[in-house]
């Protein structure tokens, strides 16, 4: 049975309020771990009327990114047995008896300046022990960004996979205005707060990736009239234009070092996969077919390229080695398969699974050659894969508008994100960032 909900992003004294992608959790895993969240003792903050004091603020954000999860049952705040600031105060049997495995508790504290020392703790209370326990000092710009890290640090000791709370979010959106047509390349924090518009264009942009440091973004633009790949800096705009050659320029891929970018380009004639250094420009070719090789993506190891291309008539996923002869065929079931993503361990293959009209996202397994559908939507596109290779973001189509999904890799838990208006295409989740 589905389950429905909205999560709704709230504006915090804290941050500036900007047009924020709203999230509906569409489907939650049955088997979610039960939590509960107290909230954060305020150690006498004393807040002003209308004003989101920072222990609230830290407990709100650290619920929704636990509950947008999927895979934490959230014991709700009328239901809590007890509100225990400290490591004494707690009664595991209390909890115990009240179905909780595991207890969240937390104190915030004014320091002055502007700063904040904030303390959390999570224990098992089956086990009546502390798994964690961490202090910070923070400004008070800064309470967000530490409430995602709290989330990622639950997220890991519970389910021995990094979070990726933290972690930010590009992708494009189109709205009319005027009778025109506007893209904007956008990063948002991963729960959709905080956008920040990195280019904005009358003309098409298309195929974001990140470096691996997350500190650059390549896309494609077509700001002058032709298909262009620039590479932006995320933190300052300063941008440089990196392929503009005769035909096509797309599809730039961030190899795992972040020293090289392969590129579809078709500067001698046919669209073929090409590997630029970026700190030469030295370009080398790595296809030579009469076909239409595009979408490359690289393994993790960077020894080699998938992609996709219609050698044997239809749309199907290649391998290519690099400094070795030929490609090898991944793929073989149905007509269509495209626009490849690979997971951060290398193990899985998530594509774009065309069949019966409509476009869903599937796994392909690397180890058995096996593939099925994940996703429930149509229309889908451009799927890839989070940091931790645990979810997969992608476009989609809902009520005639682009909007982003999130789904699990086993495709128990979704979410959708969507914005205030037009449609929202081209995500790329962006890299784990120490």
């Amino acid at each position: 049975m589905v389950k429905r909900f909205i999560l709704a992003v709230m504006m915090f004294a804290f941050g500036q309020a900007h047009a924020v992608l709203q999230i509906e959790i569409t489907e939650g895993a049955e088997n979610a771990l039960p939590i509960a969240i107290v909230p954060f003792n305020d150690r006498g903050l004393n807040c002003s009327m209308g004003q989101v004091c920072a222990n609230e603020l830290i407990t709100q954000v650290v619920n929704q990114d636990l509950q947008r999860s999927g895979r934490f049952k959230i014991t709700p705040r009328n239901q809590l047995v007890a509100t225990p600031s400290n490591a004494q105060a707690i009664r595991f049997s209390q909890w115990k008896n009240a179905n909780v495995e595991n207890l969240v508790i937390g104190q915030v504290e004014r320091l002055g300046n502007g700063q904040y020392q904030v303390d959390v703790r999570l224990f098992d209370v089956l086990r009546q022990k502390q798994i964690e326990g961490q202090r910070w000092v923070v400004s008070q710009d800064r309470l967000r960004e530490l409430s995602h890290k709290i989330s990622d640090l639950i997220y890991e000791n519970l389910l021995g996979v990094k979070g990726v709370f933290s972690t930010k979010v590009a992708y494009i959106t189109v709205n009319k205005e005027q009778g025109q047509k506007k893209y904007v390349l956008e990063v948002a924090d991963s729960d959709g707060f905080n956008p920040q518009p990195i280019l904005t264009s009358l003309d098409p942009l298309l195929s974001p990736s990140w470096s691996p440091d997350g500190r650059q973004i390549a896309y494609v633009s077509f700001e002058q009239q032709k298909s262009e790949v620039y590479l932006q800096s995320v933190e300052t705009g300063q941008r440089e234009k990196l392929a503009s050659f005769k035909g096509l320029n797309g599809a730039p891929a961030w190899s795992p070092d972040g020293r090289k970018l392969a590129l579809t380009l078709s500067r001698d004639g046919n669209a073929e996969i090409y590997v630029m250094d970026i700190a030469t420009r030295k370009l080398e070719r790595i296809t030579r077919h009469w076909a239409i090789d595009t979408e490359p993506t690289w393994m993790p190891d960077g020894r080699s390229l998938l992609f996709t291309s219609d050698r044997s008539g239809q749309p199907q996923i290649y391998e290519k080695k690099l400094g070795q002869r030929g490609v090898t065929r991944l793929t073989f079931t149905g007509k269509y398969n495209a626009h490849p993503s690979v997971s951060p361990d290398g193990k899985k293959v998530a594509v774009v699974h065309g069949a019966d009209g409509n476009f869903h996202v599937a796994l392909l397994e690397r180890d058995t050659g096996d593939m099925y559908i994940i996703s429930d939507t149509f229309l889908d596109e451009s799927p890839t894969f989070s940091a931790n290779g645990d979810m997969i973001i992608y476009a989609t189509t809902y009520r005639n508008r682009g909007v982003l999904s999130v789904l699990s890799v086993d495709g128990k838990v979704s979410q959708r994100l969507s914005g205030p208006s037009g449609d929202v295409r081209e995500p790329a989740w962006g890299p784990i960032l120490e």
